[in-house]
């Protein structure tokens, strides 16, 4: 079914590919490591892998440190020797992520058209605190919810009616824009629409249903919701 502008109260966005460009992380890397790209690639996989693996054997743990022990197999896989704090330097660049263009300009939008704009994220608080203030979004954003507060990964039906109740507003009048696959199929799942953000003219994962609507800026979401 195409996106419903006329049951939307809420926007939710994912936080990392979404807000915040994680492919940034791959420059702390190549100081580090001869090779760069596939280090960086394996490290993101793994990230989301061990999210879904926590969820089914209830192995939770914040995000910060999944992605701290995804690294750590991503250059052992790579063979690549780092000190602790050469790693724990890498792992803080997820503080300062680079901020895609059309974000600001794009809540603001949303912000100004009536919508109530939240942040809904498999980040950890610290995580989620530091992204809102490195991407100047603290005044637009009513606030962000973070997996931690329920100890469930997305794409897990219970981490997205969280997010509903957080946000006070019923499931089925929640948009959630994000660049994760998994992210689309966990929100529509939950009952959310679900829009999917392709910056980079990736093709869809065509297993388990489609978006609502498929956009490459947040400006085309505030065109679609008519503001």
């Amino acid at each position: 079914m195409p996106l419903d502008p006329d049951r939307v109260q809420t926007v939710t966005f994912d936080s990392y590919s979404t807000l915040v460009d994680v492919e940034a992380a791959e420059a702390a890397l190549a100081d580090r490591v001869p090779d760069p790209e596939p280090v960086s690639r394996l490290w993101r996989s793994r990230s989301l892998a061990y999210t879904f693996v926590a969820n089914a054997v209830d192995a939770y743990q914040p995000f910060y440190e999944m992605n701290r022990d995804a690294l750590t197999y991503a250059l052992a896989a790579h063979n690549v020797d780092l000190s602790t704090g050469e790693r724990d330097e890498i792992l803080a660049v997820y503080h300062e992520l680079e901020v895609f263009d059309d974000v600001r300009s794009g809540i603001e939008r949303l912000r100004d058209g009536g919508y109530e704009p939240y942040v809904l994220s498999n980040g950890n608080p610290e995580m989620l605190d530091s992204m809102v203030e490195h991407a100047g979004i603290g005044d637009l954003v009513e606030d962000a919810i973070s997996a931690d507060e329920v100890e469930t990964f997305k794409p897990a039906t219970e981490l997205y009616r969280h997010g509903a109740a957080r946000t006070g507003t019923p499931i089925d009048e929640i948009v959630h824009v994000t660049a994760g696959w998994f992210d689309v199929l966990g929100a529509s799942h939950a009952g959310m629409q679900a829009v999917r953000l392709n910056r980079k003219g990736t093709p869809w994962e065509p297993f388990a249903g489609d978006p609502d609507l498929t956009v490459e800026s947040i400006h085309e979401v505030a065109d679609a919701l008519g503001v």
